[in-house]
């Protein structure tokens, strides 16, 4: 039972290291948009794609939308963070307990 936990683990930690990943990968994607954005005239014409078409967007809608989803960004690293402290306590628990099994044996 001991190695599949720590196999378990294992790979919901391998996981959660890729989740991060892509998450700081959207992070900064929204950081250079937000940049852009703010970096363009206030009579400047944006355009958000929604499903196969644009749509014409005031700047400040768009500069909300990437800040709400900035926030909700954050906050999901946040958990995947308290997530993989977790997981690689189990992790390490599971592996100490299973040498200690496989040193009593011998």
């Amino acid at each position: 039972m001991s190695i599949q936990k720590k196999a378990f683990a294992e790979q919901q930690l391998v996981i959660v290291k890729q989740q991060k990943a892509a998450r700081t990968r959207e992070g900064r994607m929204l950081q250079l948009t937000s940049s852009e954005v703010s970096s363009l005239p206030a009579d400047t014409k944006v355009y958000e794609g929604v499903g196969k078409m644009f749509v014409c967007t005031p700047i400040p809608d768009v500069q909300k939308r990437l800040k709400d989803e900035s926030e909700s960004l954050t906050k999901e690293m946040s958990n995947l963070d308290k997530k993989e402290d977790y997981l690689e306590k189990t992790y390490t628990n599971s592996k100490n307990s299973l040498e200690q099994v496989l040193k009593g044996a011998s």
